[in-house]
């Protein structure tokens, strides 16, 4: 067992979370939570960053630093588990590397944050895979936007912070969305009215609406999560 793997089940021990209550939270399988505690899995940083807000705990004292020593050693003794080599066929150390970058790869995906556009990239975030997909989505459906005004601040939704969306095509009765209406890129809350209208909601301290037709509004995302920038 790795430190980062005995830390992450003592603090999800003192937590009373189980393993699948754990992987649950985290968008991920169960056997994915004991390959880490067990030290078959090396989690980057990102990804200690979420369990330990999960389970409620600082992970980032200094018994949790991985050197790069350290991770040579857990890459070298994971590609030995799958397989053992002859001396002959023993990979150059470039090829096992590469090897890992595609293992890396199968897990985390980098999610894009964008503007309303979605033509201005502002920086990217590595999200876990599950079953090829993100938070229960396609991989190609998923994208972060960050919010360029104070449109929704009665809703807790403010400038700068950064929401995670995904696409949509239908209207989704009472669901915050990034539309297009009268050409123009809004994050709103959707209420229908009948199969052909809906009310749409701001909240900049005092609630507005807006009634529009179905077929005139663009439908980008639906908002699924928040992270507030304090």
């Amino acid at each position: 067992m790795s430190r980062v793997g005995e830390k992450i089940k003592q603090a999800r021990t003192d937590a009373g979370i189980s393993q699948k209550v754990l992987a649950k939270k985290l968008g991920v399988a169960e056997k994915f939570i004991n390959e880490v505690e067990m030290g078959k899995r090396i989690l980057n940083e990102a990804l200690i960053e979420k369990i330990a807000k999960v389970l409620n705990t600082n992970l980032n004292d200094v018994n949790m630093v991985v050197t790069d020593e350290d991770l040579r050693k857990e890459k070298e003794k994971e590609v030995k588990k799958v397989y053992e080599p002859k001396k002959s066929e023993v990979a150059p150390k470039g090829d096992t590397d590469e090897v890992w970058n595609q293992a890396f790869g199968s897990v985390l995906k980098r999610v894009p944050i964008y503007d309303y556009s979605m033509t201005k990239v502002y920086d990217y975030k590595e999200m876990v895979l599950h079953s090829n997909k993100i938070e229960g989505h396609s991989i190609d459906k998923v994208f972060y936007i960050k919010v360029e005004n104070d449109d929704m601040s009665g809703f807790r939704i403010t400038e700068g912070d950064i929401a995670f969306c995904h696409s949509i095509k239908e209207v989704e009765n009472n669901a915050i969305c990034l539309l297009e209406f009268n050409d123009n890129r809004v994050v709103r809350q959707i209420k229908k009215l009948d199969s052909t209208k809906v009310l749409l909601i701001s909240n900049k301290g005092t609630v507005r609406t807006e009634t529009a037709n179905v077929k005139d509004i663009k439908l980008i995302g639906k908002l699924d999560k928040l992270e507030i920038i304090l």
